[in-house]
């Protein structure tokens, strides 16, 4: 008689705490309620939602949760009985979320989070309390909603020497830009738009003013080159100061205007910047419009990569937090950064003066004989070549006192950001330069 291969035992229901229902907390409970055959294959158990935490019990989340415990604060979720893992989807750098992340660490607890802010800050410090007690944290969520980026990053590339990385990394300005540049708009008209719709917050300085791409950008940029960046050292310039005009004049020269997050590893240090550039318009990020993200990565072996997606909302981003959730299943994790914790060495980025390129500078002058030889003077004294120069007639402009204005704009060969932004600061001060300069980088994306 032949016995027949011993089956191993099932393994038991992974048991998650959610911290948080908002949008994405309640889209993680709905699909692993409706993906959950298809889950248990892939994660070789079942993943069920046993305990969560959120300010309002009475509110209608288009999710049942009649079977599920109630925690009166998030920290609960950290000790619950009844979780294995708790998934923070909180947000914020502080507060309820990082100490319901740290003291789940801190009690054995895996975490999962979409909490850009929280690991930008302070992911060294997490990194080194998860890796004490040998569970992991992981947050694919946290950059660019559904595209895998920290699973191409850390894992995909984990042979490879990244030169450079970074992209479009915020839905909300690239939708702004996308507008502007199809319909000639300003940006305070598509903001409030934007507001109506959905696509922006009722604040939305953390995505118009740069930080949320800074972020995004200093969690690519530790895992890329294995330090984690010091937040507070990356440069970061939103778009609110950019125009209609701006759209026009870049529209003419065959550029488009994004908003990009750039890292690179130098000798010295890492350049971790995030501003408005001008990219030419057959470069395929310029081709990224609308509320998607893109994700570009330059391997020495590799070559240069872009992934493309939505990087934000209820279904990509709870996409990305049950992809982590399946690897903690399956008991697959790597560590935070991609290497020991205790090997690490926070990086401080360049300062932005040490950075060089070409450059677009707009200027609203006075239309008179001699201008344009004294804004060249300025440029020629601090050491900033020529590349070219466009004016727009069409957009003459009478002021009220009867001056005569007109736009006009200069593209320089490669400088540093130092000898162009003294010059700038000259060129403000000549008598015939009506308004605030307008300084946009041009990169080769």
């Amino acid at each position: 008689m032949t016995s027949s291969p011993c089956k191993p035992a099932p393994k038991p229901p992974l048991r998650i705490g959610i911290a948080g229902l908002g949008t994405v907390g309640a889209g993680v409970v709905k699909l692993l309620r409706e993906n959950a055959a298809l889950i248990r294959a892939r994660a070789g158990r079942e993943l069920v939602v046993t305990a969560v935490s959120a300010r309002d019990r009475t509110r209608d989340r288009g999710v049942d949760l009649s079977n599920v415990a109630w925690c009166d604060t998030p920290e609960e979720l950290a000790t619950h009985p009844d979780v294995d893992v708790v998934a923070e989807l909180i947000g914020g750098a502080e507060g309820p979320a990082r100490l319901t992340v740290t003291r789940a660490l801190e009690n054995r607890r895996p975490v999962v989070t979409a909490n850009k802010a929280l690991i930008a800050i302070h992911g060294a410090e997490l990194a080194c309390t998860a890796q004490a007690a040998g569970v992991p944290l992981m947050f694919e969520a946290a950059v660019a909603g559904g595209i895998p980026a920290i699973k191409t990053v850390r894992e995909g590339l984990a042979a490879d020497r990244i030169l450079k990385i970074g992209g479009i990394l915020n839905g909300t300005c690239n939708y702004i830009l996308t507008v502007m540049h199809e319909t000639g708009r300003d940006f305070a008209e598509i903001l409030a738009d934007a507001q109506k719709l959905g696509y922006a917050e009722a604040d939305p300085s953390t995505d118009v003013d740069g930080v949320d791409t800074a972020h995004k950008l200093a969690i690519l940029a530790g895992l890329a080159f294995g330090r984690p960046v010091v937040f507070a050292s990356v440069y970061i310039e939103g778009i609110r100061r950019i125009g209609a005009l701006d759209l026009q004049f870049a529209r003419r020269m065959g550029y488009r205007i994004k908003l990009l997050g750039i890292a690179r590893q130098h000798e010295n240090g890492i350049e971790a910047r995030v501003h408005p550039c001008l990219v030419p318009q057959d470069a395929p990020i310029a081709e990224v419009n609308g509320v998607f993200n893109a994700v570009v990565a330059e391997g020495a072996f590799a070559g240069r990569l872009m992934l493309e997606g939505r990087g934000a909302g209820e279904g990509p981003t709870a996409t990305a937090v049950c992809a982590d959730l399946i690897d903690i299943a399956r008991g697959s994790a790597m560590p935070v950064w991609g290497c020991a914790a205790d090997s690490l060495v926070q990086a401080v980025a360049l300062p932005s003066r040490s950075f060089t390129g070409e450059y677009y500078l707009r200027l609203n002058v006075e239309d008179r004989p001699g201008v344009i030889a004294d804004i060249t003077a300025v440029l020629r004294d601090n050491g900033v070549s020529l590349r070219s120069m466009l004016q727009h007639a069409d957009a003459h402009d009478i002021r009220p006192d009867g001056t005569h204005a007109v736009p006009l704009v200069l593209l320089t060969h490669k400088t540093s950001e130092a000898a162009m932004q003294h010059a700038l600061h000259h060129i403000a001060e000549l008598s015939a330069v009506l308004d605030e300069p307008a300084l946009i980088r041009i990169e080769a994306a």
